[in-house]
C-alpha cells in the first residue's frame, strides 16, 4: 500500500457516492482495515462498488508505467458493470452486462482472428508454469508472462495481444471487472474447478479467462491436463 493507493481510493469513493448515493464501496485499501466489507459483494438483492484504486502498486512504486484503476459494479452477487483505466497510456475499457464491451470506444467481439496464443498468469504461479513450459507448449498453450497488473493484462487480452489469463488468487477488485469484459466479448471466466467465476467466490478458487468460448475451452483443456500445484501457495 502507498499513499497514492489510499488517496486514489478516497477520491473514487467520493465520486462513486455521487453517481449512486447510498451504494457502498468495497475498496482494496478499506478491506485492509475491515475485512467484513467483503460480505457486501455477495448479498442477495443489494448493490456495491468494487474498487482497486491502484492495480499494479509494485510497478507504480518502482516507477514502471504498468498500472491501472479498476472499478466494478455488483448487484445481487453479479457483476453488472466494469471499468479499467490504463492510467499511463490513457486507455479505457468499459463493459456493461448484456451491452457488450468497448476498448477506447470500439466494440470488442471475440478473439481477434490470428490473435496471440500467449497468455498471462499470476506472478505467484509463474514459477510452476516455468518448470513445465516445454510440456505446456507441446500441448498447445503459448508462452506465459506476467505484468503484475491484472487490469492491464485484461486490457491486453481485449486488444488481441494475448489470448488468455490464469490466476490462482481471485481478489474481487482484480478480477470482477475483467471477467465481465471477457464474457461481454463472447468468452468468459471460470474457476479452476470448472464452475463460473463470481465476484464473491473464495479468493483461492482460481480463474481462467479468455475472450471467446473456443479460446476458453482450449485453455481449459490444456490446463486440466497439467500437473501443477496451482491451488497451493507459491513461495516468492
Amino acid at each position: 500500500m502507498t499513499v497514492a493507493d489510499v488517496a486514489s481510493e478516497q477520491r473514487l469513493a467520493s465520486g462513486l457516492a455521487k453517481i449512486l448515493p447510498g451504494v457502498p464501496v468495497v475498496g482494496e485499501e478499506a478491506v485492509e482495515d475491515d475485512a467484513g466489507l467483503l460480505d457486501l459483494i455477495g448479498r442477495p438483492g443489494e448493490m456495491c462498488w468494487i474498487v482497486d484504486p491502484l492495480d499494479g502498486t509494485a510497478n507504480f512504486a518502482a516507477g514502471k508505467a504498468t498500472f491501472a484503476i479498476i472499478v466494478a459494479l455488483v448487484a445481487d452477487g453479479r457483476t453488472i458493470g466494469g471499468w479499467i483505466f490504463d492510467v499511463p497510456n490513457g486507455r479505457m475499457v468499459i463493459a456493461l452486462a448484456g451491452q457488450g464491451v468497448t476498448l477506447d470506444g470500439t466494440a470488442v467481439v471475440g478473439a481477434p482472428s490470428g490473435g496471440s496464443s500467449s497468455g498471462f498468469v499470476g506472478y505467484r504461479i509463474r514459477k510452476a508454469f516455468d518448470r513445465q513450459l516445454p510440456a505446456v507448449w507441446r500441448r498447445g498453450l503459448g508462452p506465459v508472462s506476467t505484468l503484475r497488473c491484472a487490469g492491464v493484462e485484461y486490457l491486453e487480452i481485449l486488444a488481441g495481444r494475448a489470448g488468455f489469463s490464469i490466476y490462482r488468487r481471485t481478489k474481487p477488485w482484480d478480477h470482477a471487472a475483467g471477467a465481465l469484459m471477457l464474457a461481454e466479448a463472447g468468452g468468459g471466466a471460470v474457476r479452476f474447478d470448472g464452475g463460473d467465476y463470481g465476484p464473491a467466490q473464495p479468493i483461492d478458487a482460481g480463474i481462467i479467462g479468455a475472450p471467446s468460448q473456443q479460446a476458453l475451452a482450449d485453455v481449459r483443456k490444456v490446463f486440466d491436463a497439467l500437473e501443477l500445484p496451482l491451488l497451493q501457495p507459491e513461495e516468492d
